[in-house]
């Protein structure tokens, strides 16, 4: 293998023993992001201006400018795109070796945030949005979610162990894999769902370790069981929290909700009204780049969680579905990336970001179009936010580093000898031949 490195050829030695020929990236994975970058900037540049005033009004003051968040949008982007350069380089051998330290990291800052606001109540450390603390104050800076950094360690550390527990044939045994993947999973959920009382993360983490079970080839009994447990617990979570249980009625019974449970109607009605209000505005072709009704106050979270519902308003239906198509074509990429890698550990991590980016679209446009619960969580690299976007980025950079060891067709395992050693001893340039063993 040193041979093959002094002669200029870039190889992998993956966790099976196979070396890989590092080959072309796929581009299409920067392509479709950046795609969805842009068209995320020149949504803020329509609406910033109307979010702007009402802030202004809200507020009393002059501070947000009309190009407030369109200009913080695209430093949050910078900051996306340096993400994916240093996720597209940095070692994924560097990444599973440090992985728990990873989850340490992620677990001590949710700690500090826990510290910081629930109990202390800082406001210089912790930000207190309708009674949670998500969100660390950086001051001009912004804020900073703790709970972004502990899911893309999870999605590290649970691919490098059952990627381990895959290879020993032990996948399906409960001590050695599926109480350790249960427990820090229970850990890392309970910190996000209960303490941090968002329930939007604790689904997308939910979601990356449901597809990374998936396909470890644990048994369906096994798998059935997790479920039915992870499913049965995010019930009670639902049912016995009060704000919860309000949006679930409000989805269920419409505005017959509040009479129906007793209970004086939240803003959760409203919400999705205004959101379904956008969405047929808009029609067939939309309203139009400035044109938003919406943003000017009707809507909540306009630039945030329902920035899907002001798209639909401003590109109209034609425009909502190129936007679906858009992200259907990220995920396409992503699941084939996954499909063509010969490691079991790259492959979980890239299933893993799938489910992470599935997650968020289809839970975000569901929630806007009525079909679930209204959830908050994010529209990927579309949102208003800095922290989102960039661990977002940074795992697609992860995606596009590794797509450069697939294996295509058939091909899993991939062996190169040194061709510089084989012609010295046929003398032929040509004679070198790549070994190959098919499934």
């Amino acid at each position: 293998m040193e041979s093959v490195r002094r002669a200029g050829r870039a190889v992998r030695q993956t966790t099976t023993g196979v070396v890989q020929r590092r080959h072309r990236p796929d581009y299409q994975v920067v392509l479709f992001m950046g795609m969805l970058m842009l068209l995320g900037l020149i949504l803020m540049y329509a609406i910033g201006p109307q979010r702007a005033n009402v802030l202004n009004e809200v507020h009393g003051t002059t501070f947000y400018t009309d190009t407030y968040f369109v200009l913080k949008q695209a430093a949050s982007l910078t900051l996306a795109i340096a993400a994916f350069v240093v996720m597209s380089k940095l070692p994924f051998e560097f990444m599973k070796k440090h992985s728990m330290r990873f989850v340490q990291v992620g677990l001590a800052l949710c700690a500090l945030l826990f510290i910081g606001g629930n109990l202390l109540q800082i406001d210089a450390i912790a930000v207190n949005t309708l009674g949670a603390y998500r969100w660390f104050n950086l001051g001009p800076l912004g804020s900073f979610q703790p709970a972004e950094v502990l899911k893309f360690a999870l999605l590290l550390y649970i691919a490098t162990f059952l990627g381990k527990r895959v290879q020993e044939g032990r996948v399906n045994d409960l001590a050695a894999t599926v109480y350790p993947v249960a427990g820090i999973s229970a850990v890392a959920l309970g910190i996000v769902v209960i303490f941090q009382k968002d329930m939007g993360t604790g689904i997308a983490m939910a979601a990356i370790i449901g597809m990374m079970l998936l396909l470890s080839g644990m048994s369906w009994k096994i798998l059935g069981q997790l479920f039915l447990t992870a499913a049965i617990i995010g019930s009670l979570l639902i049912v016995f929290v009060p704000h919860r249980r309000e949006r679930l009625m409000t989805f269920l019974l419409g505005d017959n909700a509040a009479s129906s449970a007793h209970v004086e109607a939240d803003d959760t009605n409203y919400h999705i009204k205004n959101a379904m209000i956008a969405l047929g505005t808009g029609g067939f072709i939309g309203l139009g780049i400035g044109n938003s009704i919406q943003a000017t106050g009707y809507l909540p979270e306009a630039i945030n969680d329902s920035v899907f519902a002001i798209m639909g308003e401003i590109f109209g239906f034609v425009g909502s579905v190129l936007i679906l198509g858009l992200f259907t074509a990220l995920l396409i990429r992503v699941l084939r990336v996954a499909d063509k890698l010969p490691d079991i550990s790259m492959r979980l991590a890239v299933a893993g970001v799938f489910g992470w980016l599935g997650a968020h679209v289809i839970l975000n446009v569901a929630s806007m179009i009525g079909l679930v619960p209204l959830t908050g969580i994010t529209l990927p690299l579309l949102s208003f936010g800095g922290t989102s976007m960039i661990f977002i980025a940074g795992a697609l950079g992860l995606v596009y580093q590794l797509s450069q060891y697939t294996a295509h067709g058939q091909l899993r395992e991939v062996r190169y000898e040194n061709s510089s050693s084989r012609r010295g001893e046929r003398g032929s340039r040509y004679s070198s031949r790549r070994r190959t063993t098919r499934d």
